[in-house]
């Protein structure tokens, strides 16, 4: 009854059910060009880097090593373009995982650091708005800090601000406001 394709097909269909287990997951060409435009997004950020944060950066890939160090050489708009889409390309071909991790971590110290630095703006500015009452806020914040320092500070950008003058002492309150930030 059966012909011998038949029986081969329903041999055949008999053995795809019982490879069910395994899942086959598709992924679409819109999908694959995002992951591919991140990729490029992620090699263009990394070459804008200045020498020494690109040195965190781990690239254990030699050809994308090289890739990158030549992209930062490239002055040419169109040769740069080309060396980017290179650079996509052989990151879709390595482990990435590392990488981005380290770039995240650096875009989070650059954040942490930005939030630190407006904190002690913030601090100077309420230092030279309500004067001696916000040097005791500084003091319980900052127990080391020369209090008699402070008031000179303070009462200069003062005087410089009444006087309509440039704001050297100000800026000297913000760097001693660092020092102490930092020890």
């Amino acid at each position: 009854m059966y012909s011998s394709i038949d029986e081969q097909m329903m041999n055949d269909e008999h053995n795809f059910d019982e490879d069910d287990d395994e899942e086959i997951i598709y992924v679409s060409r819109s999908e694959m060009k995002r992951d591919m435009l991140e990729l490029q997004a992620l090699g263009e950020a990394i070459v804008k880097l200045s020498k020494g944060q690109l040195e965190t950066i781990p690239l254990e890939d030699e050809t994308l090593a090289e890739a990158i160090y030549t992209a930062r050489r490239i002055k040419h708009r169109e040769g740069l373009r080309r060396q980017m889409q290179y650079i996509g390309k052989l990151m879709r071909k390595t482990d990435t995982e590392a990488i981005e991790a380290a770039y995240k971590k650096l875009q989070d110290g650059r954040k942490e650091e930005a939030r630190e630095f407006h904190e002690l703006e913030q601090w100077r500015d309420r230092l030279i708005a309500s004067g001696p009452k916000s040097i005791e806020e500084v003091m319980t914040q900052y127990p080391n800090a020369d209090r008699q320092h402070l008031r000179q500070l303070v009462m200069q950008a003062n005087k410089e601000i009444k006087n309509k003058k440039p704001p050297a002492a100000s800026r000297k309150l913000f760097r001693y406001l660092r020092e102490l930030s930092d020890s």
